[in-house]
């Protein structure tokens, strides 16, 4: 599987790019936007392999010889612009390998390509730089931007590119991915892309985990029992819950994952519309005994702890917050 092929959804982007390609209009700046695991590299790979591509027809071919070059990555007209800082993209980054690059000529190809990945970290002055490249390229230049936060760029910037959104892809393309390129069960991939919500990276690297099962299996244990929980089992739970601190975000997930399906069953009372259908007895004494009101308050509860633990609250403290009230909603 090569090219576009390795892209899952995102279908009305692969179609403008294809297009572009057949039909020569070709931007010379984009803006691949979406957060992190959506795809933007396997497009921005895809998209230039098919502009460097030498064949006639539907592109990439996979099979000349800028094609096997650009996908073992040694393509010399398609550039992954570097940077050292892991914080910032720098003026110095942008000017030698961009703007005094791109005068160069291609050295055997119809297009000279620069993807610049997390392209929100450059600096006011690095972006300032581009921009004179932008708005005047040589007919050859083609400039992509990734990027997690299309807002951290210039309005200069912005009104220059081409900006593609990358959208949440649907649970039943990313289950069937899954299934066929990971190899792993329909249930657990089932599991994985309801977590993933849309997010194919995101997906993949759950049903890659190792930890997976065991993440799983705690979730379960906690939420299983925690309406009958002492405040001391509550906490020894909130000790346990530190052996997956490294994956808290994840844990969240799953955790989000689980009260979704009680509010589903308390909706729908069908067991073939759960994530976690063998819990169907746990879920539905809670989806009887908890009001709409009390699953939301559950639900923000989660996302709370998300955003505490983002903005470096304790990580027991903002735990604890959300065991406490997941407690007192059930």
């Amino acid at each position: 599987m090569g090219g576009f092929e390795r892209v899952v959804g995102q279908e009305q982007i692969i179609e403008h790019l294809k297009n572009a390609v057949e039909y020569k209009k070709v931007s010379h700046a984009y803006i691949f936007s979406g957060e992190e695991g959506t795809g933007k590299r396997l497009l921005a790979a895809a998209f230039s392999q098919a502009l460097q591509c030498s064949k006639e027809g539907n592109r990439p071919c996979g099979e000349c010889p800028s094609c096997i070059q650009a996908e073992s990555g040694n393509q010399p007209d398609i550039i992954w612009v570097m940077h050292e800082k892991p914080t910032s993209i720098g003026v110095e980054d942008i000017r030698e390998q961009v703007v005094g690059d791109i005068q160069i000529r291609p050295y055997s190809s119809p297009w000279k390509i620069y993807i610049i990945d997390e392209a929100e970290k450059m600096t006011v002055q690095a972006q300032n730089t581009l921009l004179k490249t932008i708005e005047e390229p040589p007919s050859y230049g083609v400039i992509l931007l990734l990027t997690t936060n299309a807002d951290a760029f210039l309005p200069t910037i912005l009104s220059r590119c081409v900006t593609l959104h990358l959208k949440p892809v649907e649970n039943k393309k990313i289950k069937q991915f899954l299934i066929k390129e990971i190899g792993i069960s329909e249930d657990k991939a089932e599991l994985c892309a309801a977590f993933a919500q849309g997010n194919v990276g995101k997906a993949v690297r759950l049903a890659s985990s190792e930890r997976f099962e065991e993440m799983k299996g705690h979730v379960v244990r906690i939420f299983r029992n925690i309406g009958t929980m002492e405040l001391s089992e509550l906490f020894s739970a909130l000790k346990e819950l530190e052996q997956f601190k490294t994956d808290i975000y994840d844990y969240l997930d799953l955790s989000l994952v689980w009260f979704r399906d009680v509010l589903l069953f308390k909706v729908t009372h069908d067991a073939n519309v759960l994530v976690f259908r063998e819990e169907v007895a746990a879920l539905q004494k809670y989806a009887n005994r908890s009001s709409y009101e009390g699953l939301e308050c559950i639900i923000t509860a989660i996302d709370k702890a998300k955003i505490r633990l983002r903005a470096n609250v304790n990580f027991e403290l903002a735990i604890e917050l959300m065991l406490l009230t997941i407690k007192e909603n059930l």
